[in-house]
């Protein structure tokens, strides 16, 4: 048995259409959709992160602003940048790109952030909403895996869900919303004893801890869903994700790296950002 592929890529595609085709009606109500995305500094990956973003942003037909700050900015300055951001009638989500540099806090850029803005679901009044189940916007990756779920009408209700890793951006809101969604959630890190039975419990597995092929075959139960939103590179240099390619052939259902839960992320970061200016508007 192979796993089949949950393509990443051509449900972004789809979903991006439909964000561009409701973004035109938008506009037709005098109502555009805005990110402005601040970069610090001069950290590669985080450059092509926001070039991805930039285009995603066209083809959603959003309106966007970029601000390259230089390695030295402050704190103040940045939280200034912010503070006219939270007002500016024209931006429906901010986007700050992680990580800053080490003089500035990124707590205190996160709580800065206007929640109504908040388009990564980071500031502590979106975080609360997610574990009440009451929430407005979602942390992007987490939100990306629920949609591929969805697509491949994959219900967590009921299902014995395995979530390894506990980051505030994917493993603890990714917990929560399988349980919101009636999964059965054990959260999994690197104080868990006998990790690899745990992790044969799961029908649905989600591996979120930033290790080249961390996930191996035994760890794995025959016909079990795996989600991997690792992206990590190997010692080639290759990009791959944190499960063990042989484990296609025990899954069920598995995401590839490359191809998979990434090229969601951006894609629910559009999400957010028309769900902002539609609330920001008052429409449903």
């Amino acid at each position: 048995m192979s796993a089949v592929r949950m393509d990443g890529k051509a449900l972004s595609a789809k979903v991006r259409g439909s964000i561009l085709a409701e973004t035109e009606a938008l506009k037709k109500q005098g109502v555009t959709p805005g990110l402005a995305v601040i970069i610090v500094g001069n950290d590669p990956a985080s450059e092509i992160y926001v070039r991805n973003k930039e285009r995603a942003c066209e083809q959603c037909g959003f309106y966007s602003e970029k601000y390259a700050l230089p390695e030295e900015t402050t704190q103040e300055e940045l939280l200034g940048l912010i503070a006219q951001l939270n007002e500016s009638p024209a931006i429906s989500g901010i986007l700050c790109q992680m990580p800053v540099p080490k003089h500035i806090s990124e707590q205190a850029v996160i709580d800065a952030i206007d929640p109504k803005k908040d388009v990564d679901a980071f500031h502590p009044v979106n975080v609360g909403k997610i574990m009440v189940g009451n929430f407005d916007f979602v942390p992007c990756t987490p939100a990306g895996v629920m949609e591929l779920l969805d697509e491949y009408k994959i219900d967590p209700k009921g299902k014995e869900c395995v979530v390894v890793g506990r980051s505030n951006i994917v493993g603890k809101p990714m917990s929560m919303l399988l349980l919101h969604r009636h999964g059965t959630v054990t959260i999994c890190h690197s104080r868990t004893q006998d990790l690899a039975e745990v992790c044969r419990r799961a029908d649905i597995l989600v591996a979120a801890v930033g290790k080249a092929g961390f996930i191996t075959p035994d760890m794995v139960k025959e016909g079990a869903v795996v989600i991997d939103v690792g992206i990590n590179r190997n010692a080639e240099g290759k990009v791959c994700g944190d499960v063990a390619p042989e484990v296609m052939e025990k899954a069920s259902y598995m995401t590839p790296v490359p191809g998979g839960a990434g090229p969601m992320t951006i894609t629910m970061l559009m999400k957010n950002t028309l769900k902002a200016a539609k609330l920001r508007h008052g429409i449903q």
